[in-house]
């Protein structure tokens, strides 16, 4: 399987018990999904910190987080714009017995966004592979892709309540500050730092509409 892929996967080949532990049920990435995926430990607390209600994961790429929010969360929503990506999630899902408790939307999350509504919507949009790393401090204004991360806080701020980022591990604080301040009433906003194997290798921001609550 390994041979499929580019050299650069290598390392997350050594880390595929981490990325799922399940993996040898059958589990399908392309090549991105090697390295944005989510490690399921990190996955499987998202999925506690975010509760029981409805739940959309705006880029799922090959499925880790809705598959653990599927296992405490009343409804997933798992969306992608790659059909091959919401195959791999499909089928992924089969292997940990939730693809039933899931609802796959093939589409562009920016153009189905308007007709959303969850408790709490989830982001992990592509990062721009790994040379994030490179970097002293992850822009969200200029790295994040599709769009910048402003215009995403904006949109997913009109579909959920309680919003979720995943974001690397260099990403500027003060840009995730900005964000919770810039919604009228400010958001509340909480930064958690994620790890795995006892290095950083994440941060989650959690923002919430208080007024709404």
């Amino acid at each position: 399987m390994l041979e499929q892929y580019s050299a650069n996967i290598g390392k997350y080949w050594w880390q595929r018990y981490l990325l799922f532990s399940r993996f040898d049920g059958g589990i399908r990435m392309d090549e991105e999904g090697w390295f944005s995926v989510t490690p399921e430990s990190i996955a499987r607390h998202h999925a506690s910190r975010c509760g029981s209600g409805i739940i959309i994961d705006s880029f799922t790429g090959v499925g880790g987080n809705a598959i653990q929010f599927a296992q405490r969360s009343a409804h997933v929503i798992a969306i992608d714009i790659d059909p091959k990506k919401i195959d791999y999630a499909y089928h992924n899902a089969a292997v940990y017995g939730v693809d039933d408790r899931i609802d796959f939307i093939k589409g562009d999350f920016f153009l189905l966004a308007p007709k959303l509504k969850a408790d709490t919507i989830f982001l992990s949009p592509p990062w721009g592979g790994p040379d994030y790393v490179k970097v002293n401090t992850y822009d969200i204004k200029t790295m994040l892709k599709p769009h910048d991360g402003y215009f995403l806080f904006n949109v997913a701020k009109e579909v959920a309540c309680h919003i979720v980022m995943f974001l690397p591990r260099n990403v500027d604080l003060n840009q995730l500050a900005e964000l919770s301040l810039s919604a009228q009433p400010p958001w509340s906003l909480e930064i958690e730092k994620n790890f795995l194997n006892g290095k950083l290798k994440a941060i989650t921001a959690y923002f919430e509409n208080s007024a709404a609550r």
